[in-house]
C-alpha cells in the first residue's frame, strides 16, 4: 500500500511512475485525494454531531432537575442522532471505496528499472554454458515417463489435468531437492517455518494479492466457519503476515525466514505448447524465503537473497542466467525483482525458476508492522522482501534434461546424492 501523503502530495509523480509499469492510475489517485478529502470532512462532522449529542445529554438532566421543558431539546436531540447516523453510513461508504481503491494502486517500481514489459528486461549476468548433446536429447516429459519418475495419466485421474504424482525415484529425486535447499538456508542462518497451507483474508491483503487477484487462488468453503480462507500461492503469502500488526524493535531486524510448502495455482487459461508436464501446473512444490529488514539494509538484503539463489542453482551444476526485470514485468506488489531463469533444452529458451523481489514498505504498511528505533519515539514502517529458495516444478525438468545420457538416463547431481543413499545414476 502506498503512503497517502506521498500521494496527495506528489500525484503526477505517482502516476508517471506506475506508468513505468505500463498502469494507467490517473482517475484512481485524483479519486483517491477526493475520497481522502471526503473521509476527513465526514469524521470531522461526525466528531462535531457527536460531541453536540454529549452537550445536549448532559443538559437534560439539569433541566429536568430544574422543571423546565426538555421537549425542543429532544426534538433537537433527535435530529442530531439522524444527523450522525447519516454522516456515519456516508463515512462507511466513503472508506470502502477509499479503501479498495488505496489498496489497489500497484507499487512504485524503484527509479533505476527501465519502463515497458518483458521485452524490456535485462540479462544482467550468466552462468555456465548450454548444454550440447551428441545425440538427439528427449524432453522431460518422455524421461520422466520412460524412467517412471513421473506419472501423469494416473494423476489426471485423481485430479484432472494440470497436476502430476511423482513415484519411485521422481519421488525421491523432489525430496532430496527440497533436502538440499532447506539444508543450504538453515547453515546460511535462515530460520525454518511450517505454515498453514490454509490462510484467512487478511494474509492475502497484506501480501498484496487481495483484493485485485482474489479470484487467482483456490477458495475454501467451511460450514462451521464463515470466515474467507483460501489455500496458499506461495508460502511468501504466509510469512509476510507473522509479524502483522505488531511493532518490533531495531535490535529484532532482520528477520530472517523460509518456509517448504506445497502452492496452489488457478492458472486460468490454456497452457502454451511448450508448457507441457511440470512447468506449470495447479501445484507444485517451493522453498521461499522472506526477509524483514530496516528500510536502510534492505537493498543489502535484496543482493543477498540473489546470491543464495544464484548459489542454489549453480549447486545443480545448471547453466541459468540472472534477469533484472523491467518495471512493467515486476508484479503490482513489488518495487525490484531479479529473476534466475533456467536453461531448459527442449525449450530452447529460459524459464524462471526464481524470483527474488523488494517490496520495500509496501507490505508492511498494508500489514501494519512497523519497528522502533532504539531512543525513538516514533515507529517506522520495516520493509520486506521475499525469494524463491528454489520452486522445484521447473528445476526437476531442467534437471532431468541437462543432464540425460545417450542410453536414456539421467545423471544425478552431486549435491544430491547423499539424500539419494549415493545414487549417481537414474535408470529404467
Amino acid at each position: 500500500m502506498l503512503d497517502i501523503r506521498y500521494i496527495k502530495e506528489n500525484p503526477e509523480e505517482v502516476i508517471a511512475r506506475a506508468a513505468k509499469k505500463l498502469k494507467d492510475v490517473r482517475e484512481d489517485v485524483y479519486r483517491l485525494i477526493e475520497l481522502d478529502a471526503s473521509r476527513r470532512a465526514l469524521i470531522a462532522k461526525g466528531d462535531e454531531l457527536k460531541a453536540e449529542q454529549n452537550r445536549a445529554s448532559k443538559l437534560i438532566p439539569q433541566m429536568k432537575k430544574k422543571g423546565e421543558d426538555t421537549t425542543e431539546l429532544l426534538a433537537k436531540m433527535k435530529e442530531i442522532s439522524a444527523a450522525a447516523a447519516a454522516a456515519d453510513a456516508e463515512l462507511r461508504e466513503v472508506e470502502a471505496e477509499y479503501s479498495v481503491t488505496l489498496l489497489g494502486l500497484p507499487n512504485l517500481p524503484d527509479d533505476d528499472l527501465v519502463a515497458g514489459g518483458k521485452e524490456a528486461n535485462e540479462p544482467i549476468r550468466y552462468y555456465g554454458e548450454p548444454h550440447k548433446f551428441d545425440f538427439e536429447p528427449k524432453d522431460h516429459v518422455e524421461l520422466c515417463e520412460s524412467l517412471g519418475l513421473i506419472d501423469y495419466s494416473r494423476s489426471a485421474k485423481l485430479a484432472g489435468n494440470g497436476f502430476w504424482i511423482y513415484k519411485g525415484m521422481g519421488a525421491r529425486l523432489e525430496w532430496a531437492l527440497l533436502n538440499y535447499f532447506i539444508d543450504t538456508h538453515v547453515a546460511d542462518g535462515y530460520e525454518m517455518i511450517l505454515p498453514p497451507h490454509m490462510l484467512l483474508e487478511e494474509c492475502g491483503v497484506t501480501a498484496g494479492q487481495f483484493p485485485k487477484y482474489k479470484d487467482e487462488v483456490y477458495h475454501i468453503a467451511n460450514p462451521t466457519d464463515d470466515r474467507f480462507r483460501f489455500m496458499l500461492p506461495t508460502a511468501e503469502t504466509a510469512l509476510v503476515s507473522l509479524h502483522r500488526d505488531e511493532i518490533l524493535s531495531e535490535k529484532d531486524l532482520p528477520k530472517k525466514y523460509f518456509a517448504y510448502t506445497p502452492c496452489f495455482r488457478r492458472e486460468a487459461g490454456s497452457y502454451r505448447s511448450d508448457e507441457r508436464g511440470m512447468v506449470r501446473g495447479h501445484q507444485f512444490n517451493k522453498v521461499e524465503m522472506v526477509q524483514y529488514t530496516l528500510p536502510e539494509k534492505s537493498d543489502e538484503a535484496f543482493e543477498e537473497m540473489v546470491g543464495k539463489a544464484e548459489v542454489l542453482v549453480k549447486g545443480l551444476g545448471f547453466h541459468f542466467r540472472t534477469v533484472k526485470l523491467a518495471a512493467g514485468d515486476c508484479s503490482d506488489l513489488m518495487a525490484r525483482t531479479y529473476d534466475i531463469e533456467i536453461h531448459i533444452p527442449s525449450m530452447n529458451g529460459y524459464k524462471e525458476v526464481s524470483s527474488v523481489s523488494n517490496a520495500r514498505d509496501f507490505q508492511a504498511r498494508r500489514g501494519r508492522m512497523r519497528f522502533k528505533r532504539e531512543g525513538a519515539d516514533k515507529t517506522e514502517f520495516l520493509h520486506t522482501l521475499n525469494g524463491s529458495g528454489l520452486a522445484t516444478s521447473r528445476i526437476f525438468p531442467a534437471l532431468v534434461e541437462q543432464n540425460q545420457r545417450k542410453d536414456g538416463s539421467v545423471v544425478v547431481p552431486e549435491v544430491l546424492r547423499k539424500y539419494l543413499g549415493g545414487i549417481e545414476l537414474l535408470t529404467k
